[in-house]
């Protein structure tokens, strides 16, 4: 077993958007990443998550469903754009009434996906986390079974990749440009 660094990983993680292999996206596989994300640091230990799995087999439908959220004349760009993906993970969050406990729920349910995404670059599984729209749009919600008191906090794109197409590194401002010392 070759050891890679935590650092490593981090910085050479990317978001695949597109030019996915076929491959199917197992729900083992998927439920093997979250078993670890799941770790992430959460207040009080609420874990206000919850996972929406849309297999390589229901794609098809979940997808036709989901332009629906869209005018008639966007459903075959939508189509086209939200068949790319081998499959998906809908990261959907119990929302708190109270501010500080739904930051801190927002906070740990945003580094379980960051957590997913390194777990999911570890084993060559591309990741994407959109925000569209319809993350908001009640229909969506619907389709979705995203219950009141419930936020979409993303759409994960899941699929395998070719290593040498990914995205080259976009650099990063040091952190030392935007640290100061309290005085």
């Amino acid at each position: 077993m070759t050891v890679v660094s935590i650092a490593k990983i981090i910085r050479e993680r990317r978001s695949i958007k597109k030019d996915y292999k076929p491959d199917t996206v197992s729900e083992e596989l998927v439920l093997e990443l979250l078993n670890d994300a799941v770790y992430a640091p959460n207040h009080g230990i609420r874990e206000p998550w919850r996972f929406l799995f849309v297999s390589s087999e229901k794609k098809e439908a979940f997808v036709e469903k989901l332009i629906t959220c869209y005018p008639s004349e966007a459903h075959q760009a939508r189509r086209d754009m939200y068949n790319q993906p081998a499959a998906y993970l809908v990261v959907i969050m119990k929302e708190d009434p109270r501010q500080k406990q739904w930051e801190e729920d927002f906070s740990a349910t945003a580094a379980l996906v960051q957590n997913f995404q390194l777990l999911a670059w570890e084993r060559g599984l591309g990741v994407v986390w959109k925000t569209n729209a319809h993350n908001w749009d009640p229909k969506a919600h619907a389709i979705l079974g995203v219950a009141p008191g419930e936020k979409i906090v993303g759409f994960l794109h899941l699929g395998f990749f070719d290593q040498e197409n990914a995205p080259a590194a976009r650099t990063r401002t040091l952190a030392e440009e935007k640290f100061t010392r309290f005085e």
